[in-house]
């Protein structure tokens, strides 16, 4: 499993790195109430440094944030469960899979390097180089933002175009034919 695609599930809560119950089970192979049963079963290895559940006010502030996890999907009474590292390692010796003892490691990994990324010293040259990438940024979007106006003006010039060409082809016309002596065309 790629690195990125862990890290995109590790969040910040309460001022700690931490995953989901939900992202967790489905790294693992597992439904999420699997998961769940087998924490709820083995309770002494998770204190609350490994493991907690969120307050009600939380987790609904914060469920827009986890598309995966809607409330319609999670009954009320059943808040999700957020684990820290040390909470993600215990998770292998409790599911005891080798998918489980695998994908432990990778995510140990992960908040490593997550870890590691934090705490090294910014280099300043990477924020110059950031900036300017932000700057081209910022020249192509405006860019692209002129191209858009100038063909919308386009569209709408040809639009005018077509309204004038329909209002004069919508004018009265004489029928072409030869008229009946009583004034009628031979048309009608």
């Amino acid at each position: 499993m790629e690195l990125s695609i862990i890290q995109s599930k590790i969040y910040t809560i309460r001022g700690q790195k931490v995953m989901l119950d939900h992202d967790l089970a489905e790294l693992y192979g597992v439904e999420t109430r699997v998961l769940n049963q087998a924490v709820k079963r083995n309770m002494e290895r998770f204190p609350s440094d490994f493991m907690f559940r969120l307050t009600v006010e939380e987790w609904e502030s914060m469920s827009s944030q986890f598309v995966m996890t809607s409330q319609m999907k999670r009954p009320k009474s059943a808040l999700p469960l957020f684990f820290t590292e040390h909470g993600v390692a215990m998770l292998s010796a409790v599911l005891r899979s080798d998918i489980a003892i695998n994908i432990s490691i990778q995510i140990v990994r992960a908040f490593v390097t997550i870890r590691q990324a934090l705490s090294a010293p910014q280099q300043p040259d990477r924020y110059e180089d950031l900036r300017q990438y932000m700057e081209e940024i910022l020249i192509d979007q405006n860019e692209i933002n002129e191209d858009t106006r100038m063909q919308l003006e386009l569209i709408n010039l040809t639009l005018a175009e077509l309204q004038m060409e329909k209002r004069i082809q919508d004018k009265p016309r004489r029928p072409i034919g030869y008229k009946k002596p009583d004034g009628a065309s031979m048309a009608d």
